[in-house]
């Protein structure tokens, strides 16, 4: 508790030196002569204000749980092993530790590669595996949540354990775990992600003990701690109430698109039709269609709105049916006295009045039109989702990581989560800067996509708390734009003299300098030791990854773009080499600091410029090239050695 309490005083402390810097900032020291490079610069400085906010709200309920109870005996277990095109020795090593784990279970390989050699592999050691049917074929597979809501459906297991193909459990990792479901609203258990393939140095910045520890533990404390997609224990039942709950849900929003669509295509229709009774008859139902909305956003069956406006429905058609019988009728009529009036009694043929003819065929037949549309899009509401393998989904299928939409998702259900901080599997990390990336990426993508779809920060049956947990990691996704005017600004200033700050002045650093140290003691008060440098590194240096992964989720949200999905390679090719291609942006970066240096150090000899301004500016430009120099030892970077391995 003392630990906590310092961990707040310093919380507070740097919210108050942060606020007051901001303030300051955009009230007296936005140079707007220069505002297409000012403006942007104080921007990016309140994201990363609001991004230390977050992360101190995040340690303000810091949770060190006590030892877990003991598991109920008989506590039925299914632990499914994730696989795609893993190589096969490392499925193998990972499913017979899962096998050997010492709570009784049940151990599932979901080969979503469908190998045989391995299904063989697997029933001689009496491992199941289940692949997909052939209900999937042309259809959405969802990547590894499809793969886990399959096989959810061919096994029944109270309490599910979720390992990813390279995570070697612990056999004690069921007896640390299964205790916290004691709490019948406990859904989900998460343990840490440790790789045995890095080294200290840790260039590739895999393990994350910053996340893996403060972060999660700190969300723990506010029912905030999330599936991280591996290493985690969930309950079925929560699992496929949560499935059942979404088919709900998105029937009901189906129901809603299709009813708004009816309103618009009536309304449009009414506006073109003359005659009274029909515009009458179109008013009525466009006021059916807002009255069914208006039920099922008061909470009435999906089922009983839909009967009563089809019913309403099809005895608007029966009248609009006999209005344009008895047109049709007297259409027939003219056109019969039209040909009577004009036959050629060369022929004996009846001709047409061409005007006349165009006058019935061109009649405004909307109102069917309108009605028909409207029957249309109710028929369009899929109950069955046969566009899907099945009709439940229990895990999210909106991004391409699974993980974190599904926990919130639960929480905003009720359920609860722990987060047990002890490492119960081991798992390899990318060994190469490019499976790197690509992990990145796919992690970024995911989490932008979720946000986009289903912000936290507006969805019901969340807390306030559990909104800003979710939305804080989110958020972190986002600093590639800031990472580009940090590097931006000095360069300008350096280089060209363009100052985006009214004056670097005592004031300035005043309130700068005391806000950015007691942001740092922050980091090392909350880790406790733990090494905070490389994920802060890791944060301005993949500002390309960060951007490409918004701007392709962007697509993909609003624009229906697919994103390419692939897996994270766990092995090196032997005669793969650096790949500087990868982080030219960055080496471009770099380039472009060190000359700015350079030209401001010109400068200044020259008399041309402010000595304090270009070192407070060259200060900045090193601190730049400290944080992104780790892609040059990423990119050099050629997997651990045997006893790198050996030792982690």
């Amino acid at each position: 508790m003392s630990r906590l309490w310092l961990v707040r005083v310093v919380v507070v402390a740097s919210a108050l030196l942060a606020l007051n810097y901001i303030g300051w900032r955009w009230v007296a020291s936005v140079n707007w002569s220069v505002w297409w490079i000012a403006v942007p610069l104080v921007v990016a400085e309140t994201y990363s204000v609001i991004d230390s906010l977050l992360f101190g709200l995040t340690s303000w309920r810091a949770r060190r749980r006590p030892e877990p109870p003991p598991p109920v005996p008989d506590a039925a277990v299914d632990v499914f092993i994730a696989t795609y095109n893993e190589p096969l020795a490392l499925v193998q090593e990972t499913a017979r530790a899962a096998a050997a784990i010492r709570h009784p279970h049940r151990t599932w390989i979901l080969d979503d590669g469908s190998r045989p050699e391995l299904a063989a592999w697997a029933a001689q050691h009496g491992i199941g595996c289940i692949h997909r049917g052939a209900d999937w074929t042309d259809r959405p597979r969802h990547a590894k949540a499809g793969n886990i809501n399959n096989a959810l459906m061919q096994t029944d297991g109270e309490f599910i354990l979720i390992l990813d193909a390279d995570q070697v459990p612990d056999p004690e990792i069921l007896e640390r775990t299964l205790g916290y479901f004691e709490d019948e609203r406990m859904a989900l258990v998460q343990t840490p992600q440790y790789f045995v393939n890095v080294p200290d140095s840790d260039p590739l910045g895999s393990q994350a003990p910053l996340f893996y520890g403060p972060i999660q533990i700190g969300k723990d404390g506010w029912n905030a701690a999330f599936f991280c997609g591996s290493n985690a224990v969930i309950r079925r039942e929560a699992l496929m109430q949560l499935g059942v709950s979404r088919y709900a849900v998105e029937l009901q929003d189906s129901v809603r698109q299709a009813l708004r669509a009816s309103r618009r295509v009536v309304r449009r229709a009414r506006r073109t039709i003359d005659d009274p009774s029909l515009t009458e008859l179109l008013t009525t139902i466009e006021q059916d269609a807002a009255h069914a909305l208006r039920e099922l956003q008061g909470g009435a069956g999906v089922a009983d709105v839909t009967y009563e406006f089809g019913r309403r429905l099809r005895e608007a058609e029966r009248k609009v049916a006999r209005a344009d019988a008895e047109l049709i009728a007297a259409d027939l009529a003219a056109v019969g006295e039209l040909a009577g009036a004009a036959s050629d009694p060369a022929v004996g043929v009846p001709v047409l009045d061409p005007a006349a003819l165009a006058e019935v065929i061109d009649r405004d037949w909307s109102a069917v039109g309108a009605l028909a549309a409207v029957r249309e899009l109710l028929d369009a509401v899929d109950v069955t989702r046969g566009h899907e393998a099945q009709p439940i989904m229990p895990l999210a299928t909106i991004s391409v990581t699974e993980d974190m939409a599904t926990a919130m998702r639960l929480h905003a259900m009720g359920w609860r989560t722990a987060y047990h901080h002890e490492v119960l599997a081991h798992g390899l990390a990318p060994e190469d800067m490019p499976s790197m990336l690509t992990q990145r990426l796919r992690w970024a993508q995911g989490t932008v996509q979720v946000m986009l779809r289903e912000n936290p920060l507006t969805q019901r049956g969340l807390s306030l708390a559990q909104r800003l947990m979710y939305f804080a990691t989110m958020w972190s996704y986002l600093s590639g734009f800031a990472a580009v005017v940090y590097i931006t600004a000095p360069i300008l200033y350096l280089a060209f003299d363009v100052q985006p700050v009214t004056a670097y002045s005592l004031d300035f650093f005043a309130r700068l300098v005391p806000f950015l140290l007691v942001n740092q003691l922050l980091f090392l008060v909350v880790g406790r030791g733990i090494p905070t440098w490389r994920g802060q590194q890791y944060s301005l240096a993949l500002f390309p990854v960060w951007i490409a992964s918004f701007t392709t989720a962007f697509n993909n949200v609003f624009r229906d773009r697919p994103l390419d999905f692939a897996v994270t390679p766990k092995e090196v090719g032997p005669d793969a080499g650096p790949r500087w291609d990868l982080v030219r942006p960055q080496l471009v970066a770099m380039g472009a600091l060190l000359a700015a240096s350079v030209a401001g150090i010109v400068r200044v000899a020259l008399g041309d410029a402010s000595v304090f301004g270009v070192s407070f500016n060259i200060v900045w430009v090193l601190l730049d090239l400290a944080l992104l120099s780790v892609i040059v030892q990423a990119a050099r970077y050629r997997g651990s050695t045997p006893r790198e391995r050996q030792s982690a």
